[in-house]
């Protein structure tokens, strides 16, 4: 077996199901690129009776062939496995019936595996794929011991909605669901190590700022080149690795795509996120339940996040959480073609903005770590957001992490990348003072604000350092 690096629990998950005795249904899903198949593949290697994997819509602009293409890579699979004396199928309960005729001849009594990739994928408009799949399940799979039927999908949306969720005849016939994360920093640094890939802390914690942790982006990187170079290679010039990645993400997932990368750019403009209401103004998208849908389904798949700002009552904001989309709308978008834009440009201010955005995104997919080094794991706490507009009588502020904690405890973080010990002078501890005394305002009075500082290399001590209660430094966030 390849090293797995990381998904030790969903591995043992996949064991656990294969050694099982009784018939199991098993549905991964996860964010596109996030490493789902090989997961599969390598966890249960040569044990599959038979495994497919559904026909991409990116390059299937006909949409009146999707069943017909995605039918017939069904029977070709089919065929490899060993399917005999049947005609291609017409209609997806005659496929299944043919997968089933086949799967009795291959069943010697041992645990058979059937491994369908991008099952989504398959269920083209109109083409009646579901009741067909649903038979397959309670009709043939559910009634033999030895079958464990591993489906997996991008489309994180239609996975919960169709099997886990589902109220017709796959209701409660998921026995496992597993969801699969992009690495954390410290899955970064075993990768990289693995892959003989030198890469300081620092940089592995801008590969995420870039890539986002996603298995499949990191598999670019080459030994011997410095982080700026290897992005240049895979994001940026005539042939970069990745040079359509943006719309092909989309289009890969949603049916409507282009309204869901109308909504990711508008997204990207505000760190803290926009409502509802202010999505649809800005997108022109309907105000109603189709735009609620996309929304629900852009959070599932892990692009967004909807939350509820500290002090804002019931408001509910939507922010972009995904790295990549981040960085490729700020920058590759409108310089793709310079092929060392990375390299010219990292260490100016031309990228100073994004950078401190880009690391709270990455400190805001660490909180575990940051809980873990401010020594609260086992507090009751919550993660928020806080934006006060100013007044004539008051300067606004944003607060772009409160930890609100059952110990009476709020932590008001802020995070700053920096390439060493960060410093801070008088007009920057005058600025800390004040978000902590606006904070203070909206507090009960047994509550305390600690000041915390997230940065790369922990804090200069100095005149101005001393109401910093607690510092987290880039090590910790590879804990």
């Amino acid at each position: 077996m390849s090293t797995i690096i990381g998904r030790k629990r969903e591995i043992e998950e996949l064991e656990r199901f294969y050694q099982s005795d009784r018939p199991e249904f098993v549905a991964v899903y996860g964010r596109r690129r996030v490493g789902k198949t090989f997961l599969i593949k390598q966890a249960l290697k040569d044990k599959f009776a038979f495994q497919h994997t559904g026909v991409s819509p990116v390059d299937q602009e006909d949409e009146k062939n999707r069943m017909k293409t995605q039918l017939e890579s069904f029977y070709y699979s089919m065929l490899n496995h060993g399917l005999e004396g049947f005609k291609q199928p017409k209609s997806w309960m005659e496929a299944f019936f043919q997968l089933t005729q086949l799967l009795q001849k291959l069943d010697n009594g041992q645990r058979m595996v059937i491994f369908i990739d991008e099952l989504p994928w398959m269920d083209t408009p109109r083409s009646r794929f579901l009741p067909a799949f649903e038979s397959f399940w309670n009709g043939w799979c559910n009634g033999r011991d030895n079958v464990m039927l591993v489906v997996c999908g991008s489309a994180t949306s239609w996975m919960l909605s169709n099997l886990s969720r589902s109220r017709g005849g796959l209701y409660g016939r998921v026995t496992d669901e597993i969801k699969l994360s992009p690495f954390t920093l410290k899955e970064c640094e075993e990768y990289f190590e693995h892959e003989n890939i030198e890469l300081s802390r620092y940089d592995i914690v801008q590969s995420h700022m870039v890539f986002g942790g996603i298995p499949y982006y990191l598999s670019y990187f080459r030994k011997g080149y410095s982080f700026e170079k290897n992005t240049d290679m895979i994001l940026f010039g005539n042939k970069p690795r990745l040079k359509d990645e943006f719309n092909r993400l989309f289009r890969a997932i949603f049916t409507n795509a282009e309204d869901c990368k109308k909504i990711i750019r508008q997204l990207a403009k505000r760190n803290y996120g926009f409502t509802r209401e202010e999505i649809a103004s800005a997108t022109g998208l309907p105000l109603g339940g189709g735009l609620s849908d996309t929304l629900t389904a852009l959070a599932e798949s892990d692009f967004i996040m909807r939350y509820t700002p500290y002090g804002k009552g019931t408001g509910e904001y939507y922010k972009l959480i995904d790295n990549f989309c981040l960085f490729w709308l700020k920058y590759v978008e409108p310089n793709q073609e310079d092929a060392t834009f990375i390299n010219d440009n990292f260490s100016s201010d031309v990228m100073k903005g994004w950078r401190g955005v880009a690391f709270e995104q990455v400190c805001w997919q660490h909180i575990q770590q940051i809980r873990h080094a401010l020594e609260i794991g086992g507090v009751k706490s919550s993660i928020s957001a806080w934006n006060i507009k100013g007044d004539e009588t008051k300067v606004g502020a944003q607060i772009d992490m409160l930890i609100i904690r059952d110990d009476n405890i709020v932590n008001l973080c802020e995070m700053k990348f920096s390439g060493s010990p960060y410093s801070i002078d008088k007009e920057e501890e005058a600025k800390m003072l004040y978000r902590v005394e606006l904070l203070k305002e909206s507090l009960a009075a047994k509550q305390k604000v600690h000041l915390t500082l997230i940065t790369t290399y922990g804090l200069v001590q100095g005149k101005h350092s001393g109401k910093v209660q607690k510092v987290v430094t880039c090590d910790d966030l590879f804990v």
